[in-house]
């Protein structure tokens, strides 16, 4: 099932597990539904507090279809497109293995997320490849996003530690 959030094409996906004895089986995203093609999927796994991002491309932006395979992670989006009308805010959730739950970020947003648990496996579907020269990344504690990470102790990459301001981005990035 997919749901609407008050941010315009960014939805969360209520994926159904479909359990018995041998385990579950699940779809996680069907392109006639969301009417998005996705020629890049990603993963990784992160310990338990691993930060990664806010990331988001400047001259190719992807949407990104986030799924968690194995354990929990608190989900953030950051809406960067200049003309939207939640310019600047911030959606955020918990994905895991046990709630099924997905989520569709479309282009123009930057992305991150916290593992929750021990170990922690997420797929991204990408709509576009990576284009690393115009990737850039938002500075995760920045005071004017007022993100309410669940754990102080974050492990971060070089790369994370050393995002912009989110003022920074609108001074430089937006036109």
């Amino acid at each position: 099932m997919i749901q609407k959030t008050k941010f315009k094409d960014l939805f969360l996906i209520k994926n159904t597990a479909h359990k018995d004895q041998r385990g579950y089986f699940k779809e996680l995203v069907r392109e006639n539904k969301l009417k998005k093609k996705f020629p890049f999927i990603v993963m990784s796994c992160s310990k338990k507090n691993v930060v990664r991002g806010l990331h988001i491309q400047t001259k190719k932006p992807q949407g990104k279809f986030v799924t968690v395979m194995k354990g929990k992670i608190f989900d953030v989006a950051l809406d960067l497109r200049k003309k939207s009308k939640t310019f600047g805010k911030i959606y955020s959730c918990v994905l895991s293995e046990k709630n099924s739950n997905s989520i569709f970020i479309p282009p123009g947003f930057a992305h991150g997320f916290q593992s929750l648990d021990r170990e922690t496996y997420v797929i991204y579907s990408c709509t576009k490849y990576r284009d690393k020269k115009s990737e850039i990344t938002i500075d995760l504690n920045d005071k004017n996003l007022k993100i309410k990470w669940p754990s102080k102790i974050r492990i971060l990459s070089n790369k994370d530690k050393k995002g912009i301001s989110f003022l920074n981005y609108k001074k430089n990035y937006i036109k």
